[in-house]
């Protein structure tokens, strides 16, 4: 990611925060209603980021992990992610379409674009994943852990997980973080995030009963869906 996309993104990003908090807060003073009080805050937006998949792979389905015709399964700690798209109101959004990209467990994109050419591919990871949510707005992925990778001579990206979520009406492209990586400390978008921000994008994962696995639930907010 060169200095100059990682200066417009986060700039453009900014803005459009800016514009969205001004909006809402004068949603509030107009209405001045509890309901308006008691809607379910929107999940942060985060940017796109230079690595979403120039060609997609034939194999989309919701198990990254494993690729048809492939014998082995992907390098790293397999993680099982699943939760619901919800609406402000709390109702969940069926079929929204929700794309899922990420690096491999060595910090890698299947991408043209990703400088870190002395960090290997994965051949049995699926990298990206499409999927729509059920009549409950729920969603489920099973995939790796992503590494971190420099994104900069001076700025490594912690691990994190890019989603674009289309509902009813909104879009939303933002980006899961895992809590107690203590790299977030030091990522520049994570940390660009208010405090609150930064708990709505982090996900918990904990030992599946039985399983070497790991799993992690995480709600998706649309505004109105």
């Amino acid at each position: 990611m060169s200095d100059k996309f990682k200066t417009d993104e986060i700039n453009s990003l900014s803005r459009r925060r800016a514009m969205k908090t001004g909006l809402l807060a004068g949603g509030a003073i107009v209405s001045g209603s509890l309901l308006a009080q008691e809607r379910l805050v929107p999940t942060p937006e985060e940017i796109m980021g230079p690595y979403y998949p120039v060609l997609k792979p034939l194999d989309q389905d919701a198990d990254l992990t494993r690729i048809a015709g492939h014998d082995d399964i992907a390098a790293g700690q397999v993680i099982e992610l699943s939760g619901r798209v919800l609406d402000g109101r709390g109702e969940p959004v069926a079929n929204a379409k929700i794309e899922l990209w990420q690096a491999n467990t060595h910090g890698r994109y299947d991408h043209p674009s990703d400088p870190n050419t002395t960090i290997p591919l994965d051949p049995n990871f699926q990298g990206y994943a499409m999927q729509t949510t059920d009549a409950w707005g729920r969603y489920r992925f099973r995939t790796i852990r992503p590494g971190a990778y420099p994104a900069t001579s001076e700025w490594t990206r912690t691990p994190h997980i890019h989603f674009d979520v289309s509902g009813r009406v909104d879009r939303l492209v933002t980006q899961l973080y895992f809590a107690g990586e203590p790299l977030n400390d030091g990522d520049l978008l994570f940390q660009g995030l208010s405090d609150d921000e930064r708990r709505r994008v982090l996900v918990q994962l904990s030992p599946a009963p039985g399983t070497e696995e790991l799993v992690g639930e995480w709600d998706i907010i649309l505004n109105r869906g």
